[in-house]
């Protein structure tokens, strides 16, 4: 019997860190004694890099074009930190096609050579641009390939406007077997208001905070080594943070279908955050009651 192979998506729009946070949960993942697969899903192609050495890898459409076909799976999966897989979907050439095209083509010829069942993984991660949830960049949702999906958010309203969508689209493919909701990963969470405003959007759209990240200069070191905080500092407390986060991944099982916003309803709520944030500098509340 073949083993079961836990399928997660990571989303997140562009900058907020999700590749960052996707790395270091591989890693920690990696360290717990699983086999894991990181499949990078963004036409940047910089998912792995710090999962090995600071190093790029060849995408599978970049093969594609090189070889002109007859691609075997393993000409495009490549070794990482601790044994895990690295693998990089691509996009088109700058100014040409779609940039979610890399993802349904390697999808497709993974599944073709079934290679996630030859590799014995624990977990496949895919790490999805999270700034529009249409064509290539639906697939993990929309054909039921990940069975859970997170979202990195920090309390910034573009961030958020961006989960929101997703939402939207979780939503509307839950009806046909797509992926659902297991949480927010809060990213670079400092202050007592950026808690606050991530848990209210959370409370309102049905969904959860999994994890607050903070945003560290551990961070920053380590990725300028070319390395995840995992390896570069396994004792560090942003460490600790990311290895609690990876735990609470691994334990995982129930997710669900979130509740998004109106367009409407989330420029009031925006503006009512905008408000109340006036009000903590202006000293009028401090920021302890911040919350709507």
């Amino acid at each position: 019997m073949a083993k079961r192979i836990k399928q997660i998506a990571i989303y997140g729009k562009g900058g907020i860190g999700k590749s960052t946070t996707t790395s270091n949960i591989s890693a920690a993942l990696s360290l717990l004694g699983f086999k894991v697969m990181q499949f990078g899903c963004d036409p940047k192609s910089d998912s792995t890099n710090t999962l090995r050495g600071g190093t790029f890898i060849p995408t599978v459409l970049d093969t594609l074009r090189d070889k002109g076909g007859g691609v075997r799976v393993h000409d495009v999966v490549y070794e990482g930190f601790n044994g895990i897989y690295c693998v990089e979907a691509g996009g088109p050439a700058p100014g040409v096609g779609c940039a979610g095209r890399g993802i349904t083509t390697a999808v497709s010829l993974f599944k073709q050579q079934h290679v996630f069942d030859e590799l014995g993984l624990d977990y496949v991660i895919f790490d999805v641009l999270g700034d529009v949830v249409c064509g290539g960049f639906a697939v993990p949702i929309r054909e039921g390939i990940a069975e859970h999906v997170f979202t990195v958010s920090s309390s910034d309203f573009m961030a958020i406007y961006a989960a929101n969508n997703l939402f939207t689209g979780i939503k509307k493919y839950s009806s046909s077997g797509g992926a659902l909701l297991g949480g927010i990963i809060a990213n670079s969470i400092n202050q007592d208001y950026s808690r606050a405003i991530i848990d209210d959007f959370a409370s309102r759209t049905g969904t959860r905070v999994v994890e607050y990240v903070p945003r560290s200069v551990t961070v920053t070191q380590s990725e300028l080594q070319g390395k995840t905080t995992i390896e570069a500092a396994p004792d560090s407390i942003q460490a600790g943070i990311y290895k609690n986060l990876a735990s609470k991944i691994a334990s995982h099982n129930v997710s669900e279908i979130p509740q998004p916003l109106t367009g409407t309803e989330l420029r009031e709520w925006a503006a009512k955050w905008a408000d109340r944030l006036l009000e903590i500098e202006t000293g009028v509340i401090n920021e302890e009651k911040a919350a709507i």
